[in-house]
């Protein structure tokens, strides 16, 4: 096993190749944008996959069957999990990160469930107080992305405010997940304490041999986008259900807003794991950097 180039190794391969082969046939700012969403695309993998695993299941899964459709999900789950780390795709570092999610995750999943705001209608072994013990691995996706897109990118994150400013931030944002039930909601203010936050935080990439930067704020609300698509997915495949939701309706935008405070959280927990994503970019990049992604 040690004569096998390393998972990183064996991905800048790849994209050199990709690279390559997208630069002889594309104009230059295409080619780049059609890498970077590839990239994008390998670093959800995990999620990808479980979102994969939740409409195949919704297609074929029967009532009468011995084995619950959660209970299949969570098997599904755990040997995505065991496959991407035996295949070097993920370390022990993001295997952590996952691990971290999935606490915190499944601690949210069991408050809410408990407080009607959402439901899980399929039947299944592996519950805890009527919550799948696979969703906790929907959060766990969310960091498998946070840790493999820092890494897949070489990403750095500067300038970044104080590091203790960042954690109080997220045990706010966390933590009004649970209080807004009991107090008044304070989400509004959170929102702006993000965008005065990390204003002026940039998050530098790689892309080939070249270095982009996009605002923080601006990543985090692209990426709630997304995971408000994936919500859809969950919903439409009868995976969960907010309350009242029909399975043909769509998922709230307001949810959207809620990713977008839940990433914040969700990239604190990440530099537990990752701080030298924090560091300082490269002295090549600041002197020659590249156009900003935001303005391509």
């Amino acid at each position: 096993m040690s004569g096998l180039p390393s998972s990183s190794n064996r991905t800048r391969r790849l994209e050199r190749r990709l690279g390559d082969a997208m630069r002889a046939r594309l104009p230059f700012a295409l080619a780049e944008f059609v890498m970077f969403g590839l990239k994008q695309a390998w670093a959800a993998i995990f999620g990808a996959l479980l979102l994969i695993g939740m409409l195949v299941t919704d297609h074929i899964w029967q009532a009468d069957w011995a084995l619950a459709r959660y209970d299949a999900l969570l098997l599904y789950a755990l040997a995505l999990q065991v496959l991407l780390f035996l295949s070097g795709m993920e370390s022990w570092r993001e295997v952590r990160v996952i691990f971290l999610f999935h606490l915190t995750g499944t601690a949210m999943e069991i408050f809410k469930i408990q407080m009607g705001s959402w439901s899980y209608p399929g039947d299944g072994i592996f519950k805890l107080w009527h919550v799948p013990l696979f969703s906790g691995f929907m959060y766990a996706s969310v960091g498998s992305y946070m840790a493999r897109v820092i890494r897949l990118f070489d990403m750095r994150f500067t300038p970044y405010p104080p590091y203790w400013l960042t954690l109080v931030l997220a045990g706010a944002i966390y933590g009004n997940f649970f209080s807004h039930h009991f107090i008044p909601d304070i989400r509004i203010g959170l929102f702006a304490a993000t965008v005065i936050l990390f204003w002026r935080t940039r998050i530098w990439f790689t892309i080939g041999h070249n270095r982009y930067w996009m605002p923080l704020p601006l990543a985090a609300f692209l990426s709630s986008f997304f995971l408000w698509l994936a919500e859809n997915i969950g919903t439409g495949t009868r995976t969960w259900l907010y309350h009242g939701q029909a399975v043909t309706d769509w998922v709230s935008l307001a949810k959207m807003g809620s990713w977008y405070l839940l990433l914040y959280v969700s990239f604190a927990t990440v530099t537990l794991v990752f701080r030298e994503a924090l560091g300082a970019v490269p002295a090549q990049a600041v002197a020659n950097p590249a156009p900003s992604a935001a303005q391509d």
